[in-house]
């Protein structure tokens, strides 16, 4: 079984920062796809960055020039470094990842989500 684990989210003035950290365990053989997502109060989820294996990033628009998206493959690890941060950009931050594992039958290949990382910025 594949786990996600957020962590690194707090409660944080605008203009400041946050490093989030996503570690991903359990018998992995690939990770093809991980992204941040994030979703306020009674707002949908969204798209916040995301990164490949080859290490190709995209990110959403209201974020671009603020955050940085990163991964540790050999730690199976993904970063968000989160800077000028904005009253706005307050929410539940998810890792969300596509993963080639190992199970007693064989290989399965599937998607994961973890359970939130709470960020808070203050204004």
């Amino acid at each position: 079984q594949v786990q996600l684990v957020e962590s690194g989210g707090g409660l944080v003035q605008a203009g400041g920062s946050l490093r989030l950290s996503c570690a991903a365990s359990g018998r992995i053989l690939s990770i093809t796809y991980m992204g941040w997502y994030r979703q306020a109060p009674g707002k949908q989820r969204e798209l916040v960055a995301e990164i490949t294996s080859g290490g190709s990033t995209n990110y959403a628009d209201f974020v671009k020039g603020r955050f940085t998206i990163s991964r540790d493959n050999a730690k199976n690890t993904m970063y968000l470094q989160m800077t000028s941060l904005k009253p706005e950009d307050t929410a539940d931050y998810y890792c969300n990842a596509q993963v080639l594992s190992t199970t007693t039958w064989g290989t399965l290949k599937s998607d994961y989500w973890g359970r939130g990382t709470q960020v808070s910025v203050s204004s």
